[in-house]
């Protein structure tokens, strides 16, 4: 067990390694971890052009804090709900921790332009009608497909019923250039700035996060304060005494052993997008080059009754990852009833954090006895420093990892590949030379292809 400091509420849980991963074994890597950390405080590894996220406190600094508290406020003083425009690490950070801290009395905030389903737009703007919206669109250029199309679609809603829709719309986009910022300055509307030095998915305590977390009513403040501490704790690269590292040198010397999968499991629904988060953070950091463990994600006890067979008796191939809060949650006792007819009066009286809790247990312990190297973080409680601590634990543990896998944890090359032929199927300019030659391939390659059910 092994704890960052007494004041941050996290720790790393290594015991269930064994026996695939001795604990020497482990520390044998602190060469390898000495040289990663290195890259990165030097800025001297490949990406170090996206490094503005290592420093919490200057990324988001107080003068900062207080102007998206303030336009956070003002916000919810004159709107009923905000729609947050954006995809991928636009968004996934800020729902993490909306969806984990917010409770009955938050905001309400929705998420647009994270797909291209007109079902799912038509229906968000049919439960908003009625309402006063503001709106936050976040994207570095402005002109990613799936977030440009909602904001077409939400500058026409807000049009059609009239009002100052300007003063409710906030751009989060790039301080110089791209279409966006060419729209916010047409438009009148505020505008925070998407850091160059910081790409999407390191983005969640920026103002790309901070201002629909602040909206929801969420301490933006705590956030950062815990991410920070970390970041202050981290300088130790013992792994004996150092999570971050840990965490991330376990991870690479099992895939070396040949585990390609991790699991990061969870038995509270409130964590159900920390762990999407988590997924976009590793699976395009490190997602390359032919390398890369396969991130995934399971919500218990709920997958227990689905994937809970292949996790226990499935190709050994998984590592797994229990996110755990030790403490704090919900009173809720289980009633007696008299006669006892579904045999639950074992259970009266106990709480459902104290059975949840035993369920972890039991999981963690039956699944490291079916073959599964298993780790396990412990949040001492959920609330807003302890998450942003646990943030910010995955941000340098991913860029550690990705460094001892020898890839650029900060770039990702393959996203551009469906989006070029997306743009040639659909006619973009400038991609006419590329239209002709991808619907010839498509039409060859469904020729063979297609099954039907016959008449």
């Amino acid at each position: 067990m092994q704890a960052l400091a007494q004041d941050i509420g996290l720790e790393l849980d290594i015991s269930y390694l064994l026996p695939e991963l001795p604990l020497e074994e482990l520390t044998g890597w602190h060469r390898e971890v000495d040289r990663a950390h290195t890259l990165l405080m030097e800025r001297s590894g490949p990406g170090a052009d996206f490094l503005g996220w290592l420093d919490p406190l200057a990324l988001a600094p107080d003068g900062l804090l207080a102007e998206i508290e303030e336009t956070a406020a003002s916000l919810r003083e004159n709107s009923d709900a905000l729609v947050v425009i954006g995809i991928g690490g636009s968004y996934l950070g800020a729902r993490a921790v909306i969806e984990a801290l917010g409770g009955p009395d938050s905001k309400p905030v929705y998420f647009a332009g994270t797909n291209i389903s007109a079902a799912y737009h038509l229906d968000l703007l049919r439960r908003l009608e009625g309402h006063r919206v503001a709106v936050n669109v976040i994207s570095k250029s402005g002109t990613t497909t799936e977030p440009a199309i909602a904001l077409r679609l939400f500058r026409q809603w807000l049009a059609d019923r009239g009002g100052d829709a300007a003063s409710r719309v906030v751009a989060t986009t790039d301080a110089n250039r791209g279409s966006l910022l060419n729209l916010a300055r047409q438009e009148g509307w505020k505008r925070y700035v998407v850091p160059d030095d910081v790409g999407g998915r390191f983005s969640v305590l920026s103002p790309v996060g901070l201002l629909p977390i602040a909206y929801a009513g969420i301490d933006i403040r705590g956030l950062v304060r815990g991410a920070a501490r970390v970041a202050d704790a981290v300088s130790d690269t013992s792994l004996e005494r150092n999570p971050v590292f840990c965490y991330a040198a376990a991870r690479n010397a099992l895939y070396e052993k040949g585990y390609c999968i991790e699991m990061l499991a969870h038995f509270e629904p409130r964590l159900r997008f920390v762990a999407e988060w988590w997924k976009q953070l590793f699976g395009e950091s490190e997602g390359k080059d032919g390398k890369g463990l396969f991130p995934a994600s399971l919500d218990l006890t709920a997958d227990l009754h689905s994937m809970g067979q292949y996790a226990q008796q499935g190709r050994r191939m998984l590592i797994e990852t229990f996110l755990v809060i030790r403490e704090g949650e919900p009173e809720l006792r289980v009633p007696a009833e008299a006669d006892d007819g579904d045999g639950m009066n074992y259970l009266a009286g106990r709480t459902l954090e104290e059975i949840n809790r035993e369920a972890y247990r039991a999981t963690a312990l039956a699944h490291r006895e079916g073959g599964v190297p298993v780790m396990s973080v412990l949040l001492e409680r959920l609330d807003a420093e302890r998450l942003g601590a646990l943030l910010y634990f995955f941000e340098r543990a991913c860029a550690v990892s990705g460094y001892l896998l020898r890839v650029n944890p900060f770039n990702q090359p393959g996203v551009e590949a469906y989006k070029r032929h997306m743009f040639a199927l659909l006619g973009k300019p400038g991609f006419e030379e590329q239209t002709n030659a991808l619907r010839q391939r498509l039409e060859s390659a469904a020729a063979g292809g297609t099954v039907r059910f016959s008449p």
